[in-house]
């Protein structure tokens, strides 16, 4: 282990040397990228320390019990290694996992869609609580969460919703919500009592910088609209909602969020870079997926990952088989043991795979 942990540090010096060279400054996205690696490398170099601070103690006990000169010190010496090994399991199974070769979209921001699916109102109602839930999630993470654009349902909710969000590690985060959740309740309309089965989807996609995707305007016919409420009326008279459309790929994308026209432009081309970047990523994904077929992160839009069940107040995630019966805690956003549960699995995937040791 010291031996990988050793290549880290090398590394670790290398990088430190490179992000004060001037002309590393200078180039935006080398830069931006070294110091993400910098971060990354700190964290495993500090381990390092602990490990060989450690590893070094049950050395130097094991050469005082050996040596057994003194009594008083080879029971210290004892307990000291005693202390030490029990630490060291630990400690090693930490640094594996640090030394997973991580996936660089993760650190990115993320702009997520969530869509009413199958079930009609009930489903613009679930649509509106998975975007509180996870706004309320991302909050309670320090991250910030902007709505770019909307689409409201006629008795509450969103026919459809999008939001970027923008903090440390969002994608890698949040990346595990996409997919089709599904809610079994009661509707506020049906007289019966019967419960329904209603569902909506979440899309995903890390932020696309600049020069993540090349995005030529000239491709880009520009939209420029009045804004509209609930049933489609004017909110307002000046034409500051925005519609992109991308002749090449056919995708088209609104922001009417902001007030300003030049706002819900750069928030549109935000969007509309995420989505080029996501659809070169997808051909990756399904390349990739020949090689290893993922159990939480298979990039699959129509898979069924999470149902929420009101009248026994339980939330399972199909992936993993977890159930929680703590469902009016995750609608308000305490959605992290899901998502834990998760990345340890994805990590154990990948250390099966990797050839970390």
């Amino acid at each position: 282990m010291l031996d990988r942990l050793n290549i880290v540090k090398q590394r670790f010096d290398e990088v430190s040397d490179l992000i004060i060279q001037p002309d590393i400054i200078a180039d935006q996205k080398r830069y931006i990228q070294l110091n993400k690696e910098y971060k990354d490398l700190k964290e495993i170099v500090d381990k390092r320390e602990e490990y060989i601070l450690l590893t070094g103690n049950i050395e130097e006990a094991n050469e005082i019990i050996e040596d057994g000169s003194d009594d008083e010190m080879v029971e210290m010496a004892k307990m000291q290694m005693e202390e030490a090994k029990q630490k060291l399991p630990q400690l090693e199974e930490e640094i594996k996992y640090m030394l997973i070769p991580k996936d660089p979209e993760d650190a990115k921001n993320a702009v997520i869609e969530i869509r009413a699916g199958t079930g009609g109102d009930e489903a613009s109602i679930f649509a509106g609580d998975l975007h509180r839930m996870y706004t309320k999630y991302c909050q309670s993470k320090g991250w910030s969460v902007n709505v770019v654009d909307f689409n409201e349902g006629t008795s509450g909710g969103f026919k459809e919703v999008i939001f970027e969000v923008n903090g440390e590690d969002v994608y890698g985060t949040m990346k595990f919500e996409a997919g089709v959740h599904r809610v079994q309740r009661v509707p506020q309309t049906e007289t019966q009592g019967r419960v329904h089965t209603s569902a909506a989807t979440v899309m995903v996609l890390p932020e696309a910088e600049e020069f993540d995707v090349e995005l030529n305007m000239s491709d880009v016919r520009i939209e420029r609209t009045t804004s509209t409420g609930p049933g489609g009326q004017s909110v307002n008279t000046t034409y500051s909602a925005i519609k992109l459309h991308h002749e090449p790929t056919g995708i088209i994308v609104s922001c009417q969020d902001e007030k300003s026209q030049h706002k819900n432009l750069e928030k549109a081309t935000k969007v509309l870079r995420s989505r080029l970047y996501e659809r070169e990523l997808q051909k990756k994904m399904e390349a990739d997926s020949a090689k290893r077929k993922s159990m939480v992160s298979s990039g699959d839009r129509s898979a069924k990952i999470r149902t929420y069940n009101y009248p026994q107040g339980r939330v399972t995630d199909h992936r993993i088989g977890l159930t929680l019966y703590d469902l009016s805690k995750i609608m308000d956003g305490d959605i992290q043991k899901f998502i834990d549960e998760l990345q340890l699995v994805e990590n154990t995937e990948k250390l099966k795979e990797s050839d970390v040791f």
